[in-house]
């Protein structure tokens, strides 16, 4: 691929072989959902998990992301566009260096998750952490919910801001019917299976 005076440069290792060094196949899972749904929680601790299992895996978290790589942009519609395709971007690399990398962002529209998939290709899970608005804002850690509400914050997700719910998502977690630890053992189990060494073709 050519783009005006710069030429994309193939290197001498794809990623099979990369994968075969970590014992492993890149993989994306990104988790959307309503802010206190659940996500990040599910994210951090599945991420314990896998690790305690020998798996090389890195989670990034929609607030963490904003401190750097994204301190620049804010939340209008096109800001939040650029947020998910850096963090898309990001994404890929990390599967291509043969991670599993757990992504939790609100997401909150269809093009987005499927920008991400794109980025992502064949090794993509779509996690829909469910749960209904009126649960997350009596969960709320952080109380934004109530000054959404109160109109003192603008453009939030699931008030005054839309969030289209996946139609086919690869795995539901319904945070609402399922507790944190069955939520992160399903999840975990998945994950294993996907990134699977033994579907990988050299």
């Amino acid at each position: 691929m050519e783009k005006g005076n710069i030429t994309f440069h193939h290197g001498k290792v794809n990623c099979c072989e990369r994968y075969k060094i970590l014992g492993q196949k890149g993989l994306v899972v990104w988790l959307t959902g309503l802010s206190a749904s659940g996500k990040s929680t599910i994210a951090a601790e599945t991420e314990r998990r896998l690790i305690d299992l020998g798996r090389a895996v890195y989670r990034l978290d929609g607030d963490n992301i904003r401190f750097g790589l994204n301190s620049d942009l804010g939340f209008s519609e096109k800001d939040r566009f650029e947020n998910i395709r850096r963090v898309a971007e990001v994404c890929a690399l990390f599967k291509d260096a043969g991670l599993i990398v757990i992504a939790s962002f609100i997401s909150p529209l269809s093009s987005m998750r499927q920008m991400a998939r794109e980025k992502a290709g064949d090794n993509f899970l779509e996690v829909y952490v469910k749960a209904s608005v009126e649960v997350c804002a009596e969960r709320d850690p952080k109380g934004l919910y109530e000054r959404a509400f109160k109109g003192e914050i603008k453009d939030f997700t699931g008030v005054s801001a839309p969030y289209e719910e996946p139609e086919k998502p690869d795995i539901i977690l319904d945070t609402e019917k399922y507790s944190q630890d069955k939520c992160v053992e399903r999840l975990t189990r998945e994950i294993l299976g996907k990134s699977a060494l033994k579907t990988v073709k050299a």
